[in-house]
């Protein structure tokens, strides 16, 4: 993912005073990430009833489903790869379900299935290397979500080699799940931000909105091509400007397209989408990375409350409804 940079614009976090109701915040890390929620609530007790129920939802989802815990569900799944079946509740079930209709909606390139292939091309290790087409072709072959099997109460992944990761919209999934504890707990002014992954609910205080700024892919953590007002929606980002490397002149991007079982290389720099859940946001994100901005921004195009801008090497490009959400001073 690239980067939004989230702020509730001048406003501070202040104590409560006479009517003045406090903005406050909630940071802790989590995910892989720093999580933090800014929301407006002037009573202490509901304020630590949410906080305790967020902090403890995403602890739970992260024991359960990172593939970076060896003692993880999913750790569990991907090491019954090429053997036996792995019990699963009902709660995995519905997240498997979601793995399919996610699939289905990215038009097939978001495919949980595809961790072979990113393991192939590490962009991390200390001296990246170049698989050849061999190697590609036969990781290919570990990749496919229709591969994997599955009966109520159950999964099983059949060739030994193949893995699942959730990392491509699991974050997004986390953000959502909090906007609804915060929505349960009756909070009607808050900006979730994992990572600078987004879900606004009404606006920050004295605001028309939430202000997220849209990072510059070319000066990264130092300048911002532009800024949005988000309300009542999810915003996710996704780029290769920060995670990816260089050989031989030629940059590769950490995004592998599982069509080809190589690093996206379309032209694109950044993706910034505005959806009505950060989920749905942060597929779009990466679908529309990997499609490129003709074939991406139809898709976004085709999609009820969706809109997307686009920076690539030479130029930018958006979807006529992205400008509606444009911070123009």
């Amino acid at each position: 993912m690239a980067a939004l940079i989230s702020s509730a614009g001048s406003v501070p976090i202040v104590a409560p005073r006479g009517d003045e109701t406090p903005l406050r915040r909630l940071r802790w890390a989590a995910l892989g990430t720093q999580c933090e929620v800014q929301y407006v609530c002037a009573d202490a007790g509901r304020a630590g009833a949410f906080e305790a129920e967020a902090i403890a939802w995403v602890a739970r989802f992260e024991a359960k489903y990172s593939r970076f815990r060896p003692d993880s569900l999913l750790s569990r799944i991907n090491a019954a790869a090429g053997a036996g079946w792995v019990e699963v509740d009902a709660e995995t079930d519905t997240f498997l379900d979601l793995c399919g209709s996610l699939l289905s909606l990215s038009g097939g390139v978001l495919d949980v299935t595809a961790l072979p292939l990113m393991r192939l091309w590490d962009y991390r290790a200390a001296v990246p290397r170049i698989p050849t087409a061999e190697e590609i072709a036969a990781t290919r072959r570990l990749v496919g979500w229709a591969k994997v099997e599955r009966a109520p109460g159950r999964v099983r992944l059949p060739l030994a080699g193949m893995a699942l990761d959730f990392g491509g919209w699991g974050k997004e999934y986390a953000v959502d799940m909090v906007a609804q504890i915060a929505r349960r707990h009756g909070l009607g002014q808050v900006l979730v931000d994992f990572g600078h992954d987004l879900c606004a609910i009404g606006c920050a205080p004295g605001k028309p909105g939430w202000h997220v700024g849209l990072e510059d892919p070319t000066s990264p953590g130092v300048a911002c091509w532009g800024s949005i007002a988000a309300r009542d929606c999810g915003v996710a980002c996704s780029g290769d400007y920060i995670r990816s490397f260089t050989r031989d002149g030629r940059r590769y991007s950490h995004i592998i397209d599982p069509r080809t079982g190589r690093p996206v290389a379309n032209g694109c720099r950044q993706v910034t989408v505005v959806a009505p859940s950060c989920l749905q946001a942060g597929v779009l994100s990466t679908t529309v990375f990997i499609l490129g901005p003709v074939a991406g921004l139809r898709l976004v195009e085709e999609i009820m409350g969706a809109e997307a801008a686009i920076v690539a090497d030479f130029t930018r490009h958006q979807t006529k409804g992205f400008m509606r959400y444009v911070v123009t001073k």
